[in-house]
């Protein structure tokens, strides 16, 4: 027997040979360079003290400073940025979670006409692009007198949030079983005290999944936020990120200390959620 094939003989299930492993971390190390160059390249640019530094990132290694986040800080708008993005974020993960898991366990526990349909429903919404829903949405928000509004911005983004939320949540719910209803329901609770107290809590890890994957969308959303916010002292961070930028002048060093500042609270906020995002994300996917 051939020491090729005796070294085959000793590799139990699921183990690999020397070769395969370096394969395979070099894959994987070199994915995790593509994934985290663009964001060390936006903290490495934000320590350039001249505007055109990016272009010569040998002036940034020699003289890095602070002066960009001390500038965005103290000399723009950024903290009522921040404050209108946090408004807006909080209200859209609240309402979108909310709309979305009371959807997803009427359709996992309520048999009804047309429940197959509105999932589907759900799930074509989310085929049309954002460049076709602008217009659409700003006739009814300027219809309903909610243009330039919170509360307008966050039924937009609730649009886009909730489907894809109830789908995620629809699985979820499916993985709890039903005796748990039933249980509460000999106990004396209504339907809504049921979903409340008994279904909610144990959906905790879906919920938290649901809750960041709708914070992010209102968090770092564009295109609805610069058309749908008319009033600069309304503006959210994202829509304040591009003052940086205009036809004769692009102060990239601003930029890169601000996008730096943005995602610091969405960083904060997957801390808070990250122990429950894996089991969320994978427990949806069966039904047991």
């Amino acid at each position: 027997m051939s020491s090729e094939t005796t070294s085959k003989k000793h590799l139990g299930r699921g183990q690999r040979g020397p070769l395969a492993s370096v394969g395979l971390h070099s894959v994987l190390a070199i994915a995790a360079f593509v994934a985290a160059f663009p964001v060390a390249w936006v903290a490495y640019v934000s320590l350039g003290g001249g505007e055109y530094d990016y272009q010569h990132p040998q002036r940034i290694a020699a003289h890095p400073t602070l002066s960009n986040y001390s500038h965005v800080l103290n000399h723009t708008d950024f903290f009522t940025w921040l404050g209108n993005s946090t408004i807006v974020a909080l209200g859209t993960t609240v309402v979108g979670v909310l709309v979305a898991a009371s959807a997803g366990y009427a359709v996992s526990r309520i048999r009804f006409l047309g429940r197959g349909s509105l999932m589907y429903t759900f799930l074509l919404t989310q085929m049309f692009p954002v460049s076709v829903l602008i217009v659409p949405l700003y006739k009814i928000l300027a219809n309903t007198k909610l243009l330039d509004t919170y509360p307008g911005l966050i039924l937009v983004y609730c649009t886009t949030a909730v489907p894809y939320c109830a789908w995620l949540l629809k699985g979820y719910f499916d993985t709890i079983p039903v005796d748990i209803d039933e249980a509460g329901r000999i106990d004396g609770l209504s339907p809504f005290g049921t979903f409340w107290r008994l279904i909610l809590p144990l959906a905790r890890p879906g919920l938290a999944v649901a809750a960041f994957y709708t914070f992010l969308t209102a968090w770092g959303e564009v295109a609805f936020a610069s058309y749908f916010l008319l009033s600069p002292d309304k503006f959210t961070l994202s829509v304040g990120l591009q003052t940086f930028v205009s036809q004769y002048n692009s102060q990239w060093n601003y930029l890169a200390a601000t996008g730096v500042l943005i995602a610091i609270p969405a960083g904060v906020f997957f801390y808070l959620v990250q122990k429950h995002l894996v089991t969320g994300l994978t427990a949806g996917g069966t039904k047991g």
